[in-house]
């Protein structure tokens, strides 16, 4: 690019629907003539897109900006924490524009505002599937934005809004050029994967000339058809995710279900008004692994809920013990500015949380451990996620890991330098420990 071209510092903060708008921004700054500067020395100026979910995210946030501020001096800034303008500038009173989040016209007319654009079409080429923040072999592809649901622990409505789905057409053409680019991984997110389309009433749009209903099943199907691995993030177990278990099955997409279950009492879900019930998923995630053995299960779970009894959060330990789950991560309760949640008697100690804490993950590190025991020996396909040449080792993850969340598979080879990240190898599985595999 020339050297003349207006260079934008960014800073990506938050879950992987808050990287795809990261990359949708970048995306639209390449194809206007700017240049993404590395560092804040070269910048010309700073786009910070926020996270504000819970309390450490938020003062995460306003440490990055305060950063981009004192490093580079003009700041934009973007995202879930965009809601609280006011909170942002109480602390950060310079900064040049704030935005909510999926703001992208917003984000780039105050970049227009302060940076304006130098366009030379010769010179500013961005490739078909958009600049991208994840490496060149994965991406995540987000199908929708917001949320129906009113979970009392829960702010992202207020955040993102109601669901509003992207048309199939959109969502498969966006998928096929990753595809054609090269990437091997598709994670497909959303704040309600399971909802996809009910805002559109499953209305009918086209790809390559082809009809399809904007609906989870047919997505599913399409996707599928395009050779490369898609992993379903953000599912909710309503009763039509059965229809997707046999596409499992049958290797059109990966065997691998992330199930936010965040607790195992009914009583508890009740008050977290939770879409789904615990004494009807454990018959169904029996159902669904009789229909595809392979499958892996991951969820996340909140312990020391407010009014959560010791009685209610061993139910919980029970349920996890019967679901046996593959991947789990936990959370301690932690208040969020303007959640229902907060205004629920009998608020559970921070020490009774910690303690809750550990002795969940103390159970859910055994069942993983468990698990993988029973795979040494198999044979599986593993995709590279990294080469340590110092280190005599490949980094991989099997269909069962998702990048970043679930757990690695190191193989021991020694031609390591004709493996590079991206490759899809086929290895035999010598070892495990509690989260991870070793193979050959």
């Amino acid at each position: 690019m020339s050297k003349s071209s207006p260079k934008v510092g960014f800073v990506s903060l938050g879950c992987p629907k808050a990287l795809v708008d990261s990359e949708r921004i970048l995306t639209q700054l390449r194809s206007e003539g700017y240049e993404v500067s590395p560092s804040y020395d070269d910048a010309d100026l700073v786009v910070v897109n926020t996270c504000g979910f819970i309390d450490s995210a938020v003062q995460e946030s306003l440490d990055a900006i305060g950063e981009a501020l004192a490093e580079n001096g003009k700041v934009i800034v973007t995202g879930c924490l965009g809601k609280r303008e006011d909170q942002i500038r109480e602390v950060h009173p310079s900064v040049l524009k704030v935005t909510g989040p999926h703001a992208y016209e917003e984000v780039m007319g105050a970049v227009h505002e302060y940076l304006p654009p130098k366009h030379d079409p010769f010179m500013d080429l961005v490739p078909p599937q958009g600049v991208r923040l994840t490496p060149r072999h994965y991406a995540y592809v987000k199908i929708s934005e917001g949320c129906n649901h009113r979970c009392t622990f829960c702010i992202i409505p207020s955040m993102r809004g109601d669901l509003a789905s992207r048309p199939i057409g959109s969502v498969m053409a966006e998928a096929e050029n990753l595809a054609k680019a090269g990437v091997k991984e598709l994670l497909i997110i959303s704040q309600d994967t399971s909802a996809y389309g009910v805002d559109l009433k499953y209305k009918l749009d086209f790809w390559g000339g082809r009809p399809l209903k904007t609906r989870m099943k047919e997505m599913c199907e399409a996707l599928g058809e395009l050779g490369v691995w898609v992993r379903l993030h953000y599912v909710y177990p309503y009763p039509h995710v059965d229809e997707i278990i046999p596409l499992m099955a049958e290797g059109k997409i990966l065997p691998y279900l992330d199930i936010p279950f965040q607790h195992g009492s009914p009583s508890v879900l009740a008050r977290m008004k939770r879409p789904a019930h615990a004494e009807n998923t454990l018959a169904r995630i029996k159902k669904w692994r009789e229909i595809c053995p392979e499958l892996t299960i991951r969820s996340t779970f909140i312990v020391g809920f407010p009014g959560e009894t010791e009685a209610e959060f061993q139910e919980l330990l029970d349920w996890l013990r019967e679901a046996d789950l593959d991947r789990v991560g936990c959370f301690t309760y932690s208040p969020v500015e303007g959640a229902k949640a907060n205004e629920l008697a009998d608020p559970v100690p921070p020490e009774i949380q910690q303690e809750r804490y550990e002795r969940f993950m103390t159970l859910a590190a055994e069942i993983s451990a468990a698990r993988l025991q029973k795979k040494i020996g198999l044979e599986m396909d593993v995709i590279v996620d990294d080469v340590d040449l110092e280190e005599g080792v490949a980094i991989a993850r099997s269909k069962a890991d998702a990048p970043e969340i679930d757990g690695n598979v190191f193989i021991d080879r020694a031609d390591l330098g004709s493996i590079k990240p991206g490759d899809i190898l086929r290895v035999r599985i010598t070892d495990a420990d509690e989260y991870d595999l070793y193979a050959e």
